[in-house]
């Protein structure tokens, strides 16, 4: 399976709370945070949940 490298590129402050959810269920905690993952189904769609808010870069 492919890696990506999830970074937060955007403020979540005034973003619903699904969103901010969404950010640490992925484990980024702050701004310019970066995890690594692997790219499962499951990871992919909480990535689209907050694109707007993410640089996502494959490994």
């Amino acid at each position: 399976m492919a890696k990506v490298k999830i970074t937060q590129i955007k403020s979540k402050i005034d973003y619903p709370e699904y969103q901010k959810q969404t950010l640490i269920a992925l484990g980024i905690k702050k701004m310019n945070g970066s995890v690594e993952k692997e790219a499962t189904p499951q990871i992919m769609g909480m990535i689209a949940a907050v694109h707007h808010l993410v640089k996502v870069e494959n490994i």
